[in-house]
């Protein structure tokens, strides 16, 4: 394809693997930051040295500190900042955005207080003629980055978007489909985080393999559940986007989620947790939106229910699971849950 040229936006791990990516691939690609200091050192060392120091950074690959001109100059546009940030970010660039420039995004979780998709959010600031797309799937920032073999999906209403947003991507140990299910693709990012905490606190309780099993093959149930309810499609979280993500967050150590949760089952606070992980950690604040999800729709996520209040501190990791395992016995799925009314 045609080189691009990209702006990233947002200069942690997985927004500098994403523009490395997209530069090993030929584009022109600016990676934004809102620290002048971090993206200084950046552009002297070749390095990230807070998230990958171990990366050496493709010579093609520029950095800025000024959101404005970054903006200005993109073909692209791909956001890659943590959930409580997108919504200021996109207003930010809304006023230099060229009117041809599509946008697309790789933050995953909902809008802070509103519980609102991104993609909706996106809607309502720069309004629904812009083509969009999202980025997800099962991808650790660190390994993108070494070259190790990846797939994520890039979803978005308009095909031929989606596409160009995956071929910027696509490489030889990066592979990225596509598909229109933004609503699915976006509930599967934001819900593993939840069940990643989860299947943390069995493992750091030493539960054993069966309870992680468990618990990530009874989350991705809730996962499709509330889905159904908000319309999306269940084939969506049957891939990389759901399931594949799923299964990363919930089982891989470099998971800041799952990190979390092993704090919490081998007995220390969500403060401590937190602040011995040193990174932005989206389970907590994305607990509360689906639980509203839930409520709204009269939904019961028990998985989900119980990892919000052991964040909320009002029950410890032991009650949680005596709670479980209490829970009186049903069918494995709800009929129609797969279109078998």
């Amino acid at each position: 394809m045609t080189a691009l040229r990209v702006g990233v936006f947002g200069a942690g791990s997985w927004g500098t693997a994403l523009a490395t990516q997209a530069a090993r691939n030929g584009h022109a690609v600016t990676l934004w930051g809102r620290d002048p200091g971090q993206i200084a050192a950046m552009a002297e060392s070749r390095r990230n040295l807070r998230y990958l120091p171990d990366l050496e950074l493709p010579a093609s690959l520029r950095f800025s500190s000024d959101l404005a001109s970054t903006a200005r100059e993109a073909d692209l546009l791909l956001l890659v900042v943590p959930s409580h940030a997108f919504p200021d970010v996109l207003a930010a660039i809304k006023p230099d955005r060229r009117h041809d420039a599509g946008i697309a995004w790789a933050t995953k979780g909902f809008e802070l207080g509103s519980g609102r998709f991104l993609h909706e959010v996106v809607e309502e600031q720069i309004g629904g003629d812009v083509p969009t797309a999202v980025v997800t799937g099962p991808s650790f920032a660190r390994e993108v980055t070494q070259g190790l073999p990846t797939a994520v999906t890039v979803h978005g209403p308009v095909a031929e978007f989606a596409q160009r947003v995956a071929d910027v991507l696509h490489g030889p140990t990066f592979r990225a489909y596509t598909g229109q299910d933004m609503l699915g693709a976006e509930l599967g990012g934001a819900m593993k985080n939840v069940l990643a905490v989860a299947t943390g606190i069995a493992d750091g309780m030493q539960l054993g393999l069966n309870a992680r099993a468990g618990l990530i093959t009874r989350g991705l149930n809730e996962m499709l559940r509330l889905n159904a309810a908000l319309g999306g499609r269940a084939e969506t979280l049957m891939g990389l986007a759901g399931l594949g993500d799923l299964v990363l967050t919930a089982t891989g150590d470099l998971s800041r989620n799952r990190r979390l949760g092993l704090a919490l089952g081998q007995g220390r606070s969500i403060d401590e947790a937190v602040k011995a992980i040193g990174q932005v950690v989206e389970s907590i604040q994305t607990a509360d939106e689906v639980m509203r999800l839930a409520q709204r729709h009269q939904l019961e996520l028990p998985i989900c229910a119980l990892v919000a209040r052991v964040l909320h501190g009002e029950i410890t990791p032991q009650e949680g699971l005596k709670l479980l395992l209490a829970r009186e016995q049903k069918p494995e799925y709800p009929r129609g849950l797969f279109g078998d009314d």
